[in-house]
């Protein structure tokens, strides 16, 4: 048998051989440690119930988006309620106020609030004077001042205390005058609720009512007054 000679070349080819198969095998066996790592630690079982909580959770996103549509249906159905609420709330309080005028017009409720007041007297006796009626208050001397307490806009007057309505009516008899059936004698006080100002200026004009009444010698005084109280009519 002849001897094989081992040269130093052989050597080192021997080390690099042995070097280079070392990091093949380290290599791949790091690469194998990694894939471990990476592929997920999660059974069947497992996945199947993230799959469904997950599909669970798109199925409830959905249904509250539904909901939050139909929420701002209803919203707006109640605001288109509201108004139609409140139109017809103004409606009834209209309708109210309505009410509670012509209650007053009919003298059907008490009323109070700022005014005038009218006193009309007769006139002084004068011996000369043949006709005694010639300076006495008459039914149309009291008529002149209503009218025109209403013209100016009065919302509700009396006679001596008496309410007055669309239906009342006013006689003479004598040194007396009847409303509505009931006699007052002088002085007659006309009390009115309205505009004080407005008032006083219509009856104060020149020529009108109250230079009517002066020259028919009778004593006229008017007042304005802050708070007139009007009590309702008798059996209303």
């Amino acid at each position: 048998m002849s001897k094989i000679k081992v040269k130093g070349k052989h050597v080192i080819l021997s080390l690099v051989c042995l070097v280079l198969g070392f990091m093949i095998a380290f290599s791949y066996h790091l690469t194998q440690i990694e894939n471990k790592n990476e592929k997920p630690n999660v059974s069947g079982k497992q996945w199947e119930k993230t799959l469904a909580l997950r599909n669970q959770l798109i199925a409830e996103e959905k249904s509250n988006r539904e909901l939050q549509k139909e929420l701002h249906q209803k919203q707006d159905l109640v605001l288109k309620n509201e108004k139609v609420l409140s139109k017809e709330a103004q409606v009834f309080l209209n309708l109210a106020e309505d009410a509670e005028k012509y209650r007053m017009f009919l003298g059907k409720v008490k009323v109070q609030g700022k005014g005038v007041k009218i006193t009309l007297t007769d006139g002084a006796y004068d011996p000369k004077e043949d006709n005694i009626n010639n300076y006495l208050v008459h039914e149309h001397h009291v008529f002149k001042v209503v009218n025109e307490l209403y013209i100016s806009g009065a919302a509700a007057v009396a006679i001596n205390g008496q309410r007055l309505t669309s239906h009342s009516y006013i006689i003479c008899n004598g040194p007396v005058i009847t409303v509505d059936g009931i006699e007052h004698p002088a002085p007659f006080i006309i009390t009115a609720i309205g505009d004080p100002d407005v008032l006083s200026s219509s009856i104060n004009l020149v020529g009108g009512v109250k230079d009517q009444l002066v020259n028919d010698n009778i004593v006229f005084t008017l007042e304005k007054n802050d708070e007139i109280v009007l009590n309702p009519i008798l059996g209303s």
